[in-house]
């Protein structure tokens, strides 16, 4: 047994199999025809999970659906989001501040598993480069106009991914 496992290891060193196998894929790969996106022009399709940049969902009558629980405030690891909010005079609480800082944002996706309301949610786009850090903090509003903006998409996402929650 153990010089049956010798002349293995002795032939496999003699004769370079490792290395042979190595040029024999990079040839097959060589000659198979390539796979090329024009990428301004051409995307490939998004997964329905994927987790791009940030949204404030809205309700069908226009209402803002963060019910300031903080609950996504407090799960984020990289201490990212900043929220202050007040009650209102029917007793409900809203949000008077939501700020993002995209730059602290490591894209984990746990805001918006702890949100009991789906109101954060992390969208489709995920070209949105700047030139200040300042245009990084994503303010309400701006967090807002992405929902408006995504809605149609956003309600599919979360549809399809229902079933997995």
């Amino acid at each position: 047994m153990l010089k049956r496992k010798l002349l293995q290891h002795a032939f496999k060193s003699w004769f370079l199999t490792e290395i042979i196998k190595g040029f024999a894929k990079t040839l097959r790969y060589f000659f198979k025809k390539k796979v090329t996106i024009q990428y301004p022009f051409e995307k490939n399709p998004i997964s329905p999970r994927f987790r791009g940049e940030h949204a404030l969902r809205r309700y069908d009558n226009g209402e803002e659906r963060c019910i300031a629980c903080k609950l996504c405030e407090a799960v984020c690891p990289a201490q990212a989001i900043t929220i202050e909010a007040e009650e209102r005079a029917d007793g409900s609480r809203r949000t008077t501040r939501y700020d993002i800082d995209m730059t602290k944002c490591i894209y984990c996706g746990l805001c918006q598993e702890a949100c009991p309301v789906d109101a954060i949610v992390q969208g489709p786009n995920f070209e949105f480069a700047t030139e200040t850090h300042a245009e990084l903090i994503y303010t309400k509003e701006k967090l807002l106009s992405n929902g408006d903006r995504w809605e149609p998409q956003l309600a599919q996402n979360l549809a399809k991914d229902a079933k997995f929650r």
